[in-house]
Parts: structure tokens; sequence; C-alpha cells
């Protein structure tokens, strides 16, 4: 599935490489086109990577590097190549040069054909290969850095108000059979264990309540709206322990322990 939404992006970027030739292509004819927009920063390595398989194709096609139309949506990284050949002929012979590092076969969308690249054969795809026809002896060929679709680049939920970021949190559900966590209101919650005087925690606050005395919290608590999300360096108040077990940790709350997973936001 990630392989066929990256071969869709890499489709309507394809698209709108052709609207970006038809209007250079309509204004000036066969000449270089126009200079790029500006486009947003890409690290140095992204950038050597593209740079290399340009320098790889152009040398292979005997391709002109030019500026990439401004109507080009690329990145900063990208490089575009003025070639004299059609791309009927291009094609086997980039798809030839890039060897075992090519993606399945050339994608075509209208007029336009996109080829996705990796560094090194079996690795993620991180560059592609889009080409167009200028005119019937005429073709535009630009590398740019690959559509990603990975997990890690998804957008994150926002994490609850409060919470420290790297920091292991539990939910007041995950401590069931432990410590019986109740709702107070007011963003108040009463943990209990036992026959153990009750902790009461306030959401923003390190400062709790212990029986008829006071506690100080290592980090605050926070919610969801819902459910208490308390630091698991916290329950050490109510006299219990963790004890890591890989990514998971063991909660002894007396002669009582869970196995959870903490959350770290």
């Amino acid at each position: 599935m990630p392989a066929m939404r990256e071969v869709s992006k890499v489709a309507c970027l394809a698209g709108l490489l052709l609207s970006g030739v038809s209007g250079v292509t309509g204004a000036q004819g066969t000449s270089a086109p126009a200079r790029a927009a500006t486009a947003a920063p890409v690290s140095a390595a992204t950038a050597r990577g593209v740079s290399s398989v340009a320098v790889e194709i152009s040398g292979t096609v005997k391709g002109q590097i030019v500026a990439c139309p401004k109507t080009l949506k690329v990145s900063a990284a990208a490089v575009c190549l003025y070639v004299r050949s059609t791309p009927a002929s291009l094609r086997p012979l980039v798809r030839g040069k890039l060897g075992t590092r090519a993606q399945g076969d050339w994608k075509t969308s209208g007029q336009a054909s996109s080829l996705l690249v990796a560094a090194a054969a079996g690795g993620a795809a991180n560059t592609f290969v889009l080409m167009a026809p200028l005119s019937a002896q005429e073709s535009l060929l630009v590398v740019d850095t690959a559509p990603t679709t990975t997990a890690a680049s998804a957008a994150r939920p926002a994490a609850p108000a409060g919470v420290i970021k790297g920091q292991p949190y539990v939910l007041g559900s995950d401590l069931i059979g432990v410590v019986s966590v109740t709702p107070l209101g007011s963003g108040k919650f009463r943990l209990t264990r036992g026959g153990l005087d009750p902790l009461t925690v306030t959401v923003g606050q390190k400062r709790a309540q212990l029986g008829s005395g006071s506690v100080e919290l290592p980090l605050v608590p926070a919610t969801d709206g819902t459910n208490l999300i308390f630091p698991l360096a916290g329950l050490r108040s109510l006299g219990c322990t963790f004890t890591p077990a890989g990514s998971n940790v063991t909660v002894a709350c007396g002669q009582a322990s869970v196995g959870l997973r903490p959350i770290v936001f």
C-alpha cells in the first residue's frame, strides 16, 4: 500500500509537470524553462542523492541542466534536464542505467512518466524521475525527492496540555487491579490502593494531597478530557514500584501487580 500511495503522489506531480511544460512550450517554444519558484529547504544528504541520480541520468541521455519551470511544484533540491530525444527512447536508457535501484517500471499519467528510485537496491525510494515531452523530439526530465509515506512522517496527535514529551505516563484505566482511580470533577482525581491513605491529584499541579498531608509529584498529571494521564514516577507516592520489561513495565503496589505499556508523547 505505501508504494501505491507513493506512485499516486508522483502521478499528481506528473500532472503538474505537464501543466508547467505546456506553459513553457506555449510561451517559449523549446527554449530553456524559467527559474523555479522558491521551495522548502531540504537536507544536504537529500540534495546529494537527487544530484547523484541527475548526474547519472544526464550522462546517459546527454541532457542539459536547465532551470525548472515556475509552475512545477518541486523541492529546492530538484534538478531539471532538457534532452533532445523522445520519452519513448529515453525510458529504457534511464531504467537501464538505474538498474536494481529503480522500483518497478515507469508509471504513466497522461503524457508524463514517473519512476521511483532508491539509494541502494532493495531500499526505500528516496528519489523519483519525471519525464514529459516538450515537442516531438524533445523531453524534460525532473529528478526530485520522493514523497514520503512512512508512519514516522505522519502527523502525531497533539500531546495533552501539561505533559512532558519523552516522559512515561499511564492511564488511570491501566491501573485497574492495583490502584483505583475516581474522578472528582474540576480536574481532580482520587487514587487509592488497599487501606492506605488516598492520593488526590489535580490536573496541571504537582502538589497533591496524600491523606491529611501533601506530597510533590515529579510531573503534573494531565487529562484527555476523560481519562487521568498520570506520570509513571508519580506512583511512588502510593508506595508502588515499577520494573521495566522491554517496552512494558510491571507496576507492583503491595501484593498486587499489573503489566502495562507506558504512554510516551
